[in-house]
């Protein structure tokens, strides 16, 4: 493929700066950061969503290196990590603005696990304060079995209260996975976050997760639900505009999903989630139509971005089988689709500006 360099100062009158998740640049125990922070600056990305999974393999790099003999614990090396991830980045002016994802908390039936996933927070909040003045923590609705959480909305909003609490000074975004177990829409996002009324506790909104659960459906022949998707889209769009605060919102996700063969074998893997295979599998950058893409993101990036008034981090979250190639060029060829993916952007939300809202309609 042509590799694309973006000019750094490309959107420089865009109120919004764009970043990248490390996770869409390559599997972590395949493509090291180093190289991942390379092609996010080579490509344009100023920002970065720091998977821990990258920490980590980073950490155990560091450990395979030391030559002291003192007994250090993985978390020590994760902190030496961290130490060393602030410098990276500001070597090549890459800011981190999000640790994640802080998978399975709220909502934990078993009091010995929740205090378990509380003491890791404390050390994600510590890790965070390393990196930056101003990151956040991710954390994505739960999909575990309902045999493991329990989906009371006070019990919820209750858990991210504390999780603001112990995090605090360092800022808690909740994002809504389509797959979530009992939280699956930004609307049921939104209302705990509500609840839980924590100064510190934002909104993650994503247009993946947002289109995939009201309009998609990969294993039908259309790649999507009946017609009246349509309708529901718009009118949660309208929804998001009344009541989402902008200034609530801690980042805005970007991808699209590929169309794929509704029979594809990851589509139908036991025990996963329909729609969490496709997104581990199938997600692409936005405007990439011609790999596949098909969702509604324009509707959903305008309604999250300019209806809203948002102004801010703007990041590519793309998963993929690609990403787990061992090809050491995948770094560079995922950030410059990002670049690239990133000017079609700002021109389509250029031109929504111009026009005015938009209806969904995907005819």
């Amino acid at each position: 493929m042509t590799i694309a360099t973006i000019p750094p100062n490309s959107d420089i009158d865009s109120p919004w700066k764009p970043a990248i998740a490390t996770v869409s640049l390559g599997a972590a125990d395949l493509h090291p950061i180093t190289a991942k922070l390379d092609a996010a600056a080579h490509c344009g990305q100023q920002g970065l969503e720091l998977f821990h999974d990258d920490l980590v393999q980073l950490a155990r790099t560091l450990r395979g290196q030391a030559t002291d003999s003192l007994p250090r614990t993985d978390r020590d090396y994760e902190i030496d990590a961290a130490h060393l991830l602030r410098d990276l980045c500001a070597e090549r002016d890459l800011h981190i603005l999000a640790l994640q994802p802080f998978r399975h908390y709220e909502g934990l039936i078993d009091p010995e696990r929740h205090m378990e996933r509380i003491d890791e927070l404390k050390h994600w909040a510590r890790l965070c304060t390393i990196m930056g003045d101003s990151l956040f923590i991710l954390i994505p609705s739960s999909f575990l079995d309902p045999s493991e959480i329990i989906g009371d909305r006070d019990r919820l909003a209750a858990d991210l209260a504390e999780a603001a609490d112990v995090a605090f000074p360092v800022r808690i975004a909740y994002e809504a996975l389509a797959w979530g177990t009992y939280i699956n829409t930004w609307e049921d996002c939104w209302d705990v976050i509500q609840k839980a009324n924590r100064p510190n506790l934002g909104i993650c909104l994503d247009t993946f997760n947002i289109a995939a659960r009201l309009w998609a459906d990969p294993t039908s022949p259309m790649g999507r639900l009946p017609a009246s998707a349509d309708q529901d889209l718009q009118d949660s769009m309208a929804r998001l505009v009344r009541e989402i605060d902008p200034d609530r919102v801690l980042m805005v996700q970007l991808a699209d999903g590929e169309r794929v063969d509704p029979q594809a074998p990851f589509l139908h893997a036991s025990g996963m989630p329909t729609l969490l295979a496709w997104s581990r599998n199938a997600r692409l950058f936005p405007y990439e139509e011609e790999r596949g893409g098909y969702l509604p993101i324009r509707e959903v990036t305008e309604t999250c971005i300019t209806r809203i008034g948002y102004t801010g981090w703007v990041s590519m979250e793309v998963f993929s089988r690609t990403l787990g190639d061992d090809n050491p060029a995948v770094p560079v060829e995922h950030a410059s689709r990002a670049g690239q993916s990133w000017q079609r952007v700002l021109k389509a939300l250029g031109e929504g500006l111009q026009k005015g809202p938009t209806q969904v309609s995907m005819e």
